[in-house]
């Protein structure tokens, strides 16, 4: 669905990744490591479009992301719903809205769509708040609410940037679990963590590849995972 193929990328004058390659097959689940400063959020945004490579090519559903015109690029991001880390909300919208931006923008007739919100919101333990405003939400209520935001257009690929940085050790159980209830969905989940206590907790329950960021090039991490 995503292939990197011996992908660079410079930034402020220096290499920051260098030929990395790697497949995010249908219905696969991986976990990126490494460092902080090592390229985890740039790699992840390589993977939908947000950046594009200095060397090397990135492709997404058979399409060379480079290349994509303005429409084709508003298509790939409904098929790649993406939790980023600093869990961005409209603090004037109540958090139903909130989540409902994505279908709002597409040009979806919400009247139609509110049952799968209510329902969406309720999968993510978020039923009972629907009215409250961000500013209102615990870190883990945001942090659900983000996932729910990702997921509202139903995309085949889910790439979350360490969801669980913020949240306590249940929280980040809890959020685990939604993505693990997402791959067996069929979506494609790729995550960027650094708790390995929490990636050791993901392997008893999917078959979930690890992957490391080090010295600019991606590895496969051990079996010490």
């Amino acid at each position: 669905m995503i292939e990197l193929d011996n992908v660079g990328y410079n930034y402020g004058g220096g290499e920051l990744l260098t030929n990395v390659s790697v497949k995010l097959a249908p219905g696969s689940f991986h976990f990126l490591t490494g460092p902080s400063g090592a390229g985890k959020t740039t790699l992840l945004k390589l993977c939908y479009g947000a950046l594009h490579p200095t060397s090397g090519r990135v492709r997404a559903f058979n399409m060379d992301v480079k290349g994509l015109d303005r429409d084709q690029m508003a298509m790939l991001r409904r098929r790649v719903g993406v939790v980023h880390q600093d869990c961005r909300f409209l603090d004037h919208l109540p958090l139903y809205e909130n989540i409902a931006l994505p279908l709002t923008v597409s040009g979806r007739d919400l009247t139609h769509e509110d049952g799968n919100l209510n329902e969406l919101l309720k999968w993510v333990g978020l039923g009972e708040r629907l009215d409250a405003l961000p500013p209102e939400l615990s870190g883990g209520e945001r942090q659900r609410a983000a996932l729910a935001r990702a997921v509202i257009l139903s995309p085949e690929v889910v790439i979350a940037d360490e969801p669980t940085g913020n949240v306590d050790w249940e929280m980040s159980q809890r959020l685990l679990q939604l993505l693990i209830e997402l791959n067996r969905m069929g979506k494609t989940i790729l995550v960027a963590s650094h708790d390995l206590s929490l990636i050791r907790m993901a392997k008893n329950h999917v078959q979930a590849r690890v992957l490391r960021i080090s010295n600019k090039q991606l590895q496969l991490a051990g079996a010490d995972l």
